[in-house]
């Protein structure tokens, strides 16, 4: 009966990813607000510089004499940074109430808001600079309306691109971590119920055990919403895998820890290591009648952590296979668009011991899984 419940806990896990899959891809389908949050300082400080350097670029244009007007930039600069920030500063109160509409009312609406915001400035600018005079002077104000004009939609333009780039990112990083999902599962589970299946018989506790770490291993990759996950919790991913690899292989499969416990906390993007240590096993151990040792080796070495997988070097057709080459590219894809070029993913050979070395800067997150579990 116990056997049976723990079949069910692993089908009711297969099917929680399929319906986990199907909720992410909902969540990256929706449309989210594309204009930055303007309450964050970052934000305001590039609108300023930003402003500041068309303002320049103005009053360079604007001398007659010398390389600058002084006193154009000056005014000029004052009128602009009020503006900049007052019409940032409605645009973040208006945000919530506003990022539900389409992309064209959102961009009507800031586009008025910004509009009048720089009529209003430039009505009192013309009245303080004119005091003595009654009439309004049309020409700059209408001047200065149709260039904040054209500088809005430009930035708005602007904003709409980074965020379609972002989403597009993202998607991509998605559907790197979905192709190596798919490339993990069906072989596994396939060997792995296989194991299970021989060792009902004989050995029932050690068979129930499979399962139930079976059961984890995939419980753990339904988490792929998560872009950075402890480093503990990916060691504990790989563990359950080596042991359920360990009861297919037997005494061909030695494996040897050396991580640092300090690392535990360390950010890594899920299904990292887990497919090179796959890799090791499919490649490096796999084809060997005798078999072979995996290392997995953890440390800190100034800013940066360093992993590396290692096995017996595999015969030359293996480490150009295709499956071997999608699980490297689509790892180095995925720490490029995380981490840019501070991490590094790269393979090497030395008196027949193939390594997978993978370099994170140090980062960690702020909790670590309840289940994880350091070797």
């Amino acid at each position: 009966m116990k056997m049976c419940r723990d079949y069910n806990t692993l089908w009711e896990t297969l099917t929680r990813m399929s319906t986990g899959s199907r909720k992410i891809r909902r969540e990256m389908s929706g449309e989210e607000f594309f204009v930055p949050d303007l309450c964050r300082v970052r934000a305001v400080f590039m609108l300023l510089v930003t402003s500041e350097l068309m303002v320049l670029v103005l009053a360079v244009i604007r001398a007659q004499s010398g390389w600058i007007d002084w006193h154009y930039f000056g005014l000029l600069s004052l009128f602009t940074q009020w503006t900049v920030l007052t019409s940032a500063a409605i645009i973040c109160a208006l945000r919530r109430r506003i990022q539900h509409l389409s992309v064209v009312r959102v961009t009507a609406l800031v586009t008025v808001v910004v509009l009048l915001d720089v009529l209003v400035f430039s009505l009192f600018a013309d009245q303080v600079l004119n005091p003595q005079t009654s009439t309004v002077q049309w020409q700059a104000v209408g001047r200065n309306v149709l260039l904040a004009l054209i500088i809005t939609l430009m930035v708005l333009r602007y904003f709409f691109l980074q965020h379609q780039w972002q989403q597009q990112r993202q998607a991509e990083m998605q559907a790197r971590l979905t192709a190596l999902q798919a490339r993990i599962h069906p072989h596994f589970l396939f060997n792995s119920m296989n194991t299970i299946a021989s060792l009902i018989a004989t050995r029932p506790e050690q068979a129930e055990e499979a399962v139930l770490d079976l059961s984890e291993l995939f419980r753990a990759s339904l988490r792929t919403q998560d872009r950075l996950v402890p480093l503990s919790e990916e060691l504990s991913l790989c563990e359950r895998y080596l042991v359920i690899e360990g009861l297919r292989l037997e005494k061909r499969l030695t494996v040897e820890w050396q991580v640092d416990p300090a690392l535990a906390r360390q950010a890594i993007p899920p299904l990292t290591l887990q497919p090179l240590v796959e890799n090791a096993i499919y490649h490096g151990i796999q084809p060997r009648p005798e078999g072979g040792r995996v290392r997995i080796e953890g440390y800190q070495k100034g800013a940066f952590v360093y992993l590396m997988v290692q096995n017996p070097r595999p015969k030359e057709d293996q480490i150009h296979h295709e499956g071997n080459r999608m699980a490297l590219d689509n790892i180095q894809a995925r720490l490029w668009a995380l981490f840019g070029d501070t991490a590094v993913l790269k393979n090497s050979q030395h008196n027949d011991i193939y390594t997978v070395t993978l370099r994170l800067p140090r980062q960690t997150v702020g909790t670590v899984g309840s289940g994880a579990r350091q070797p």
